[in-house]
């Protein structure tokens, strides 16, 4: 994988030496009123010298004059300055109607990009070139992806979420995966990641962070976001830091309502900003503004940050000098439409000082607002042109002065490189983190007198964990599932009491880590017996906070947290428990009094 070199490091200054004198020497040679102007738009090689390599290289990029942009800028006309900084939500597994509507937009409105949710890669290549192939200019394409692609789409590499990179001592092994995230990216013909998450999850109880963080430290939250937003950078692809100006301390899903956020500035600035501070400084490629609200820094009432001039412009482009892309959070959620009418929230958000609004309830409904909005003087014309370019430029950036369609050939073996599961493999090694081992239990030996049972709490038939542990040590696999009904339960218990080693293994209810894992009272109630009357190892496959769920967990033998159920993770949690490998990880929060951040033995 491409790392900064130290000449790289220097080259920023000298980068601007050499901008500085070419402005001089622009500043003295005079245009040729004959020159022809050209746009080219035709299917052209990308070469890797087109993607210029040194730090703040996007950011200069979006700032400075370029002929392709003053190109294609001047062949566009009002509306579509305005509709260029509008991308649209799409989907390849909704069938043609949603593809015909999709097409519309672009072809009527000329939106100027796409953000893609679920599907396939397959679908999703195929139906982009045709998307791409009716729009005028080429579309820029985002996909919110904290961990990859895999996140949104089916038959594609699922990479850890944040809670367990943030387990890792090793911000290299993230790296890495930030530089496989821009890979696949680019093999997909898209441009933009909505990640990292750079907030600092110091709220147990966040329905809609919690997981998504790299954790409650202010120190780890930045270097891991750096780490993940070089690797995509580096390699083409433009990062973006969420949620500003932090959305960590929330007990509200903006999704479903507006949360609030009671501090001010002193307590924002030592805590919430400071990853933001960080990742600005170097060079951060975009940032997303959150739909929450902050009193203390805008009193207007309900007012999310996202279409708060006082924050957007006053705080993130004025104070922190932020000159890249400030992208609003999703328009079509309730943290803004519960307050705000369609039209109404984009011409506030442009007010506010965003440059791209994202995923819009109209495309319609918020053109023709924003149109009103500059007749009334509300809005400028010439600060549309400005954003306009600047979108332009992020374009120019990722290449698509040159575009090229995806190739369909072979696309499913690349999204799934033999490098990239060694790399998946890497990190849930470094992250597994072992909180209790009494006895010095762990590694696991086979004890010709020792009956050992393998209860998988949340499984329905032997998991990958299970198998793995088979292969090293004879055991029984039990289960128990969700809704297990009382006549079940005591069953189970009276079988698993006879055993003399229990390793009990805890799954959430999908392949995404959750926030309760939706056990009842009853099954909760049996896990907390076994682990208190036997001698016991318990591994948590899911987020590190629902050890809560289970009040006598502190009694385990053993504790073993995974964050994930992946099956590489579970592979890995095998390996520990037998010997094979050493534990690395440190909790990333504080869970309660008995297990806080930092642990790990």
């Amino acid at each position: 994988m491409p790392k900064l070199s130290a000449l790289a490091r220097v080259l920023p200054l000298f980068c601007l030496m050499l901008f500085l004198a070419g402005i001089c020497f622009m500043g003295c040679k005079k245009k040729n009123p004959h020159a022809e102007e050209t746009v080219v738009f035709k299917p052209e090689p990308i070469s890797p010298e087109d993607t210029i390599k040194y730090p703040n290289a996007l950011i200069t990029t979006l700032n400075r004059k370029n002929k392709w942009v003053d190109s294609v800028f001047r062949r566009m006309t009002p509306d579509e300055r305005i509709t260029q900084l509008m991308m649209i939500e799409v989907f390849s597994n909704k069938g043609p109607e949603h593809e015909e509507d999709v097409l519309r937009l672009i072809r009527h409105y000329k939106v100027g990009g796409l953000i893609f949710f679920q599907g396939g890669p397959i679908r999703q290549a195929r139906m982009t070139n045709r998307l791409q192939a009716a729009s005028k200019i080429p579309l820029w394409i985002g996909m919110d992806a904290e961990n990859g692609i895999g996140m949104r789409m089916d038959s594609a590499m699922q990479y850890p979420l944040p809670m367990l990179l943030g387990a890792i001592n090793n911000d290299s092994l993230i790296y890495q995966m930030g530089a496989e995230m821009a890979f696949e990216f680019k093999r997909l013909g898209m441009h933009l990641n909505f990640a990292p998450v750079v907030d600092v999850n110091n709220n147990p109880h966040n329905p809609i962070i919690s997981y998504r963080a790299f954790g409650e430290n202010k120190n780890d939250v930045s270097s891991k976001s750096l780490a993940q937003m070089m690797g995509m950078q580096d390699n083409g692809i433009i990062a973006t830091a969420k949620h500003f100006p932090g959305h960590g301390d929330t007990d509200v899903d903006s999704h479903y309502d507006l949360p609030i956020i009671p501090y001010g500035r002193h307590r924002l600035d030592s805590l919430e900003l400071y990853p933001f501070r960080h990742l600005i400084q170097s060079g951060v490629g975009g940032i997303m503004v959150g739909h929450i609200h902050l009193p203390k820094l805008d009193s207007t009432a309900n007012l999310p940050a996202s279409l708060s001039k006082p924050i957007v412009t006053n705080i993130l482009r004025k104070e922190l000098d932020y000159s890249g892309l400030i992208f609003t959070d999703a328009m079509v959620m309730k943290g803004v439409t519960k307050y705000f009418k369609p039209g109404e929230a984009e011409v506030m958000a442009l007010e506010a000082g965003n440059d791209v609004l994202e995923r819009l309830v109209s495309v319609p409904q918020a053109l023709q607002a924003i149109k009103t909005a500059i007749r009334e003087k509300r809005l400028s014309q010439k600060e549309i042109d400005r954003r306009c370019r600047k979108v332009l430029a992020a374009k120019y950036w990722v290449g698509l002065n040159k575009y090229k369609p995806i190739m369909i050939d072979s696309l499913y073996r690349d999204l799934h490189a033999p490098h990239a599961h060694e790399m998946l493999r890497r990190l849930s090694e470094g992250s597994l983190t072992l909180l209790q081992n009494k006895r010095k239990i762990i590694p696991l030996e086979e004890k010709k007198r020792r009956t050992v049972a393998s209860l998988a709490v949340g499984g329905t038939k032997s998991t990958f964990f299970q198998k793995q542990i088979k292969t090293k040590l004879t055991t029984k696999d039990f289960f128990l599932p969700r809704r297990t009904n009382k006549k079940d339960l005591e069953k189970l218990r009276k079988e698993l009491l006879k055993y003399d080693l229990l390793l009990i293994s805890i799954y959430g209810p999908s392949i995404r880590p959750s926030n309760n894992l939706g056990f009842s009272p009853q099954e909760r109630a049996l896990v907390n017996e076994l682990i208190r009357k036997k001698r016991s190892v318990v591994v948590l496959f899911d987020n590190a906070y629902t050890l809560n769920r289970f009040e006598d967990v502190n009694q385990a033998t053993a504790l073993v947290v995974g964050y994930q159920q992946l099956p590489a993770v579970q592979a890995a949690a095998a390996r520990l428990l037998t010997g094979e490998l050493t534990p690395q990880g440190k909790l990333p929060v504080t869970v309660n009094a008995n297990f806080r951040y930092g642990d790990g033995l």
